[in-house]
């Protein structure tokens, strides 16, 4: 499972708001919430995420591994 708490992390440490994130990259509203909701998004979108937010792909995303379950 992908997972972006890192850019939720980034943004509390730069005292980013969502709305900032949306306006620094032209993203949808849709595309927004997929962020905000820890759901797939183009790597055309986290590319532009690392280089307006100037950090590294780890700083964004993150993968999490499901549990087995039984």
């Amino acid at each position: 499972m992908i997972s972006y708490e890192p850019l939720r992390i980034l943004m509390v440490k730069r005292k980013l708001q969502k709305m900032d994130i949306v306006n620094m990259l032209g993203i949808s509203p849709a595309t927004a919430r997929k962020l905000w909701t820890d759901e797939y998004v183009s790597l055309k979108v986290i590319d532009q995420l690392c280089e307006v937010l100037d950090c590294e792909i780890q700083d964004v995303v993150m993968h999490v591994k499901k549990r087995n379950e039984q």
